[in-house]
């Protein structure tokens, strides 16, 4: 599948906001967008005085939920026409199915610094869903699911790192975390209070609604 390989830096400059792709580097002094905080290239300070037109605005905020979470346009859109064939605000349904992602969940379970790192220890195959080796970071987890780090993994440089200090980490009301066992739990779905990220949904749906 594809995926972005460049500069991540360079996207949270582009939206003109930190979107916290690089972990904990985006809350130190090393952080690019503290620095340079216009978009990249070398009309980057010329276009903060530009006008955004409302199109400009609403595919700004698309973009930025794609990158937040780290998802091509296709399945980006995919996740829009589930969501909007479901019962309740359509907006709130695309990010809360956003949040139900393996690679998120890891992430918002403290288990990797950002939803980069969380993808690749998906990928590699070190997280197991109700018993079960999990390797899909797009899969959607559900109530009463429990994630668990792989016993086979736990001596993972990464694994072991994250796991050491599971038990200073705060996760959000909708998940469960048992550090000892390194190990989370899916309690409910999570309301739209409860989802942090810096994203007006609304302007999303009016873009796909054009």
């Amino acid at each position: 599948m594809a995926r972005y390989v460049g500069s991540v830096c360079r996207q949270c400059r582009r939206e003109g906001a930190k979107l916290y792709l690089k972990g904990d580097r985006c809350y130190s002094d090393k952080c690019s967008f503290s620095r340079r905080s216009y978009a990249p290239g070398q009309q980057g300070q010329k276009q903060a005085r530009k006008k955004v037109s409302e199109y400009g605005i609403q595919l700004r905020e698309k973009q930025k939920a794609r990158r937040i979470y780290g998802i091509l346009e296709r399945q980006f859109r995919s996740y829009f026409e589930k969501a909007d064939r479901q019962k309740g605000i359509t907006g709130e349904n695309l990010l809360v199915m956003l949040e139900r992602r393996l690679d998120n969940v890891v992430f918002r379970l403290g288990f990797a610094s950002s939803r980069t790192q969380a993808r690749q220890l998906v990928r590699h195959g070190h997280f197991m869903v109700d018993g079960h080796r999990v390797d899909i970071p797009s899969y959607l987890v559900k109530p009463g699911n429990v994630i668990q780090v792989r016993e086979a993994s736990k001596e993972s440089p990464l694994v072991k790192e994250a796991i050491e200090v599971l038990a200073t980490k705060t996760v959000p009301a909708w998940l469960e975390l048992s550090a000892p066992d390194a190990a989370g739990k899916v309690v409910r779905f999570p309301t739209r209070e409860e989802i942090d990220v810096p994203i007006q949904e609304h302007f999303i749906v009016e873009l796909y609604s054009r």
